[in-house]
């Protein structure tokens, strides 16, 4: 059977210079397609859009994903000019594509915590085939020198194994929390057990049932009868007597006690919190491992509690100082009451969000925390910032290793919001089964994005123009129109020739049906990519000649089976400002 496809649009377009509505314009005007006979896929006459005006801004755009809110631009990495003749992909990625095709690849991405039960290589390995995109090293737990090793380990898999994998730092902060066991990975704490919570300093050894916490104020602060959760309310406590530097409480619901996690009080049914909002957002230690992780070129740093912008400008002013040669995007954690007061400001000025439910549920009612998310989530992708949704996903599999079906349907509803990425913290870093917890993920994304294309429930979300130029709104209809144009067309992939990686984030904001290819020539914006939802980053070089770009990439996925003659494919760049649709020949 054969098929004819007539476009109602002239192959060549410029933009007005003050009307960039042609573009949605465009998009309603679909091919008409006449079916004659039987045929697989319809072949598309080239279709080529682009924004030309006379005085038009630079078309390499760069915006937040590469300047600070302060107006500081970090200097971009160096291209890497051996990939003439070379394409790099992500090697589990490329073997789903050639052996399940393009619509079965996932689009939500993955985060693990690295700690003792996943630092070695080959567990490493384990994860990244498991499809792990992004490691995160928790500063809470662990010698620098530890985490050093963790980040070389990475560092190695990608070279010799043909691995992306993203490293992100999480910083401490400098919240209310306990100490570590004096060895021991955990402690149990039982019904009705009395404990002591102390600010005193103990040798290598504690006494049974004590905990060491890190605030000295902390035994002036609470009195008899406040509730004390632990680590957001996992474990939690009465305060039954004070003794000087000791505080004695009484276990009032069981549970698993884990190394530094976060100590927060109640009294009368509110949170106590005055103590809390003096302290700084980031310590000394902070900084002395914010130094560290920029001398070891993780690609994300994630600042705990965050309380207003004011914070991450002056933690991006840093990093530009600190390190010319950076490219460290910021994420802000949203876990306050602060940070949700705060959160728009927060979130235009950060690279990215966490929603970080543990220690949010500590600090407001737990029936809030699910609107929480969402808002969390649709703010970021309304001002294109990706977002990680975190903590206690699959808590139970860190004994289990079947997950409980509530904490299914929990990530089956952080997959349908369309969140960025997941994160497994205990589950990866301790657990006891970090495999299998990354499978869950990976198998329950999968399974709810395939239902949601198959249910075509194309979002109505009202997008806001997010760019502060006339270039950069180009940018942005092109690709929401572009993203429109794949749905409608079925095309096969959204192909995004990227420096900077941020044409590539808009067409991910949009969220289309297909994957997306967003090429770069630069490593660490490769890596970076690798958080962002339905984006498959590929390395290789290009030039500012769409033509030859097109050519060269389309000779080398072909000579590694990744495309094939007749896929459909529609490709963008920030390089032109350009909409090009064609059959792959």
């Amino acid at each position: 059977m054969s098929q004819s496809v007539h476009l109602l649009t002239p192959s060549n377009l410029a933009v007005p210079k003050h009307n960039t509505s042609f573009l949605s314009t465009f998009n309603r005007r679909l091919p008409v397609i006449t079916t004659t006979a039987t045929t697989a896929v319809p072949v598309f006459p080239k279709l080529s859009i682009r924004a030309a005006s006379s005085d038009r801004e630079p078309s390499v755009i760069v915006t937040d994903n590469g300047t600070s809110s302060l107006g500081l631009q970090p200097p971009a990495s160096q291209p890497d000019h051996a990939l003439s003749s070379s394409i790099e992909v992500d090697a589990v990625t490329e073997a789903e594509l050639r052996e399940n095709g393009f619509r079965s690849t996932r689009r939500t991405k993955l985060i693990c915590t690295i700690g003792p039960a996943t630092s070695g290589f080959e567990q490493l390995e384990s994860l990244a085939v498991g499809g792990m995109n992004v490691a995160r090293i928790n500063m809470c737990h662990g010698t620098r020198e530890w985490h050093r090793e963790v980040i070389q380990r990475v560092r190695k898999l990608n070279e010799e194994k043909g691995y992306a994998v993203a490293i992100m730092m999480d910083t401490e902060g400098s919240e209310i929390h306990m100490g570590d066991f004096g060895g021991a990975s955990s402690a149990k704490a039982e019904d009705d057990e009395i404990w002591t919570f102390s600010v005193r300093a103990f040798g290598s050894t504690l006494p049974e049932r004590t905990i060491n916490v890190n605030y000295d104020g902390f035994a002036e602060d609470v009195k008899v009868g406040d509730e004390l959760l632990v680590d957001g309310g996992m474990v939690r406590f009465e305060v039954v007597e004070k003794l000087g530097p000791d505080v004695k409480c009484r276990c009032t619901d069981p549970g698993l006690l884990l190394p530094r996690a976060n100590l927060t009080f109640w009294r009368d049914g509110s949170l106590v919190r005055e103590r809390n909002a003096m302290l700084p957002t980031i310590s000394s230690k902070d900084w002395l491992d914010i130094d560290f992780g920029i001398a070891e070129g993780v690609d994300f740093i994630a600042v705990s509690f965050v309380k207003s912008a004011e914070v991450i400008n002056h933690l991006k002013s840093y990093i530009a100082a600190r390190s010319r040669d950076s490219d460290v995007a910021v994420i802000a954690k949203i876990e306050s009451i602060d940070s949700l007061k705060n959160l728009e400001e927060i979130i235009l000025a950060s690279d990215g969000a966490m929603v970080a439910r543990g220690d949010l549920g500590a600090q407001i009612p737990l029936e809030q925390v699910p609107a929480a998310q969402h808002r969390i989530v649709q703010v970021c992708r309304q001002l294109n910032k990706p977002v990680i949704v975190a903590s206690q996903l699959l808590e139970s599999m860190i004994e289990y290793p079947t997950p409980t079906r509530a904490e299914v349907a929990d990530v089956s509803e952080a997959v349908r919001q369309r969140a960025d990425a997941l994160m497994l913290s205990g589950e990866s870093a301790m657990g006891q089964f970090p495999e299998k917890s990354l499978a869950v993920l990976r198998s329950v994304s999968l399974r709810i994005e395939r239902w949601w294309r198959e249910e075509k429930h194309h979002e109505a979300m009202e997008l806001p123009g997010v760019g502060s130029s006339f270039s950069d709104s180009i940018s942005e209809e092109i690709c929401i129109s572009a993203a429109k144009m794949a749905n409608n067309l079925g095309v096969d992939a959204l192909f995004v020739y990227t420096k900077t990686g941020h044409t590539a984030s808009l067409l991910s904001r949009c969220r289309p049906d297909c994957p997306i290819f967003a090429f770069t020539n630069t490593t660490s914006v490769r890596r970076r990519l690798n958080l962002q939802w339905g984006l498959i980053p590929f390395r290789v070089s290009f030039s500012d000649d769409m033509e030859s770009n097109l050519n060269k990439t389309f000779s080398l996925l072909k000579a590694r089976n990744l495309i094939k003659s007749g896929d459909l494919v529609i490709a963008v760049s920030d390089i032109l400002q350009s909409i090009q649709v064609m059959n792959v020949p």
